[in-house]
């Protein structure tokens, strides 16, 4: 099927381009988009490319995440290769431009099409992800790929699943001068993975962590559970934090947002099952003052009862 899919694509591709209706440049037929990737410094060795906290669109081409690379002497680390071919050929480009070091690791750190479709521009061998993230990466990839051309549109051309071929384990990573711990957790997704560099305190939360930017949760096995393994985040020797989305920070403040955020919408969700409202009426729910600064608050309720309030329902029911 995903044969069949890629060769209508390409025939879509070359039916649009006769019309004139795609713009690429002349060289090798390649597009004149560009990302405009940016590293920024944050540690001695430790960069980060700081994404949008938009939604996915067009004008963004996805770019609504965060990556970064660490050097450790014996090679460069990357987390995560972002959401097309295109992003990730253009960030290995910059990721060369700042170090001599070559490429040894690219951590994917969970299945979501933002964070692993750009790996096609890394070697196979470098590539590495935790099981269940693969797992999950072969389950739901091609439909993920579906929604993502439908989004983006020519942004994603050229863009085909990759799954690592390579799995890591959760625990310490010693590379060089760097001592990465690698640390499993569920909240997110079900398999996400969180870096520590324990060296500068450099903490790459992924998506586990989301800052003044509304939390994505159709995947989620639980908003408690999420919310138990923010505190443990929290406990970490770390720095400096990297969320998934959001601004780089220094302090815990990223953490109460997502225990706060997390304990409302878990209120939100039982309390209106318990009353037994309508989805329709939950989507209504006014979002407190205190939240004012989180982008994408009200869409993202929206996609959480959709995914979500139907278990509540469930469990209110069984409890009566």
């Amino acid at each position: 099927m995903s044969r069949l899919r890629s060769h209508h694509r390409n025939i879509a591709w070359l039916v649009a381009a006769m019309f004139g209706l795609l713009a690429y440049s002349s060289g090798a037929g390649a597009s004149t988009k560009s990302y405009n990737l940016e590293a920024t410094l944050i540690a001695d060795g430790v960069w980060v490319v700081v994404g949008s906290t938009d939604n996915f669109s067009k004008a963004n081409g996805g770019n609504i995440l965060n990556t970064g690379f660490i050097e450790t002497s014996e090679g460069v680390v990357v987390i995560d290769t972002g959401p097309s071919r295109r992003y990730g050929e253009e960030f290995r480009a910059l990721i060369e431009s700042h170090t001599s070091e070559p490429i040894v690791k690219v951590l994917i750190t969970h299945h979501h099409p933002d964070h692993a479709f750009g790996s096609q521009a890394f070697e196979p061998n470098t590539l590495y992800m935790l099981d269940e993230s693969a797992s999950l990466l072969e389950q739901d990839g091609e439909a993920f790929s579906d929604n993502m051309y439908r989004m983006i549109g020519d942004w994603m051309r050229g863009t085909e699943v990759t799954v690592p071929m390579n799995r890591v384990q959760p625990g310490l990573l010693s590379l060089g001068n760097r001592q990465l711990r690698l640390i499993a957790m569920q909240g997110h997704t079900g398999a996400d993975l969180v870096v520590l560099d324990e060296t500068s305190g450099v903490l790459f939360a992924s998506d586990m962590v989301f800052f003044n930017r509304a939390l994505t949760t159709p995947q989620t096995p639980g908003l408690a559970v999420w919310r138990s393994e923010i505190r443990e985040l929290a406990q970490l020797p770390f720095s400096l934090v990297v969320p998934g989305h959001g601004a780089v920070i220094r302090d815990d403040r990223a953490f109460l947002q997502m225990i706060d955020y997390l304990t409302w919408l878990d209120d939100v969700l039982a309390g209106s099952a318990a009353r037994g409202l309508s989805a329709s009426e939950v989507i209504d729910t006014a979002i407190p003052e205190r939240f004012s600064e989180v982008e994408g608050a009200r869409y993202e309720l929206v996609r959480t009862v959709s995914h979500l309030y139907a278990d509540y329902e469930k469990r209110a029911l069984n409890r009566h």
